[in-house]
């Protein structure tokens, strides 16, 4: 497996380290493989201790925020746990919603079928709520902007996919499947692309953003590539 662990730096301080987490790299450590890589396992030796604060999924690349001291862990745990940390996805999902903003708050309930998704419960789910805007209308498919004001399990997935637009490339939620060579991206079509929080030792706003990863701006290339053909057709 190639070097993960180069250039996954945006900033680091005594206090923090943000890094731009690749698809396909886990937060924390496999359960059952305990050799796989994942964060801290690659990072530790070049910054020495790391305090997992929150996570990302396997397949979701972007920001993630790590501590470098357990008074760091405990101050930024405390953000999270009262939502004053602000996060911001982009996603690209199947179908073509026909409203430009939307708040999805159907309470979920996590590992709630056979396949261990998360699902929409009425009765017994946690409130979650998660705003999504759209960003660009493709044929078949749409750019979204998230943010999820709570933070439960597979939140943004199951959210989406309960609406009837689940995000493109996910194995668990959206049952149509596409080839990397048909859209030129093979795993979720999630990108952690903002966080907001404040320094926990400086007491600043701190905002970061990610760069997206080849194989997603591919795919948008794609996707805006097909607009353009058929707008040419239309117009012809």
């Amino acid at each position: 497996m190639p070097n993960k662990s180069k250039n996954l730096e945006i900033y680091s301080d005594e206090a923090i380290l943000v890094i731009n987490k690749p698809a396909g790299l886990r937060t924390l450590p496999d359960g059952y493989d305990r050799n796989e890589p994942h964060v801290a396992g690659l990072l530790t030796e070049k910054y020495g201790e790391l305090w997992i604060v929150h996570r990302l999924d396997k397949d979701t690349s972007g920001v993630l925020v790590l501590a470098r001291t357990a008074q760091a862990h405990r101050t930024l745990n405390m953000q999270f746990d009262q939502h004053l940390i602000k996060k911001t996805y982009h996603t690209i999902v199947d179908g073509c919603p026909a409203w430009r903003m939307k708040t999805i708050q159907t309470p979920l309930r996590i590992n709630g079928d056979r396949y261990h998704r998360t699902i929409v419960d009425l009765q017994g789910g946690k409130p979650a709520l998660t705003q999504c805007r759209m960003l660009e209308m493709f044929n078949s498919m749409a750019f979204l902007e998230i943010i999820p004001r709570t933070g439960r399990t597979h939140q943004i997935r199951a959210h989406l996919a309960s609406i009837g637009f689940p995000i493109l490339q996910d194995t668990l939620y959206n049952k149509n499947k596409y080839s990397f060579e048909q859209l030129g991206i093979d795993h979720l079509a999630l990108h952690s692309y903002a966080l907001e929080f404040n320094h926990p030792v400086f007491n600043t706003i701190m905002h970061f953003t990610a760069p997206y990863p080849e194989d997603f701006q591919n795919c948008l290339a794609h996707l805006r590539e097909q607009n353009s053909q058929k707008q040419k057709i239309s117009k012809g």
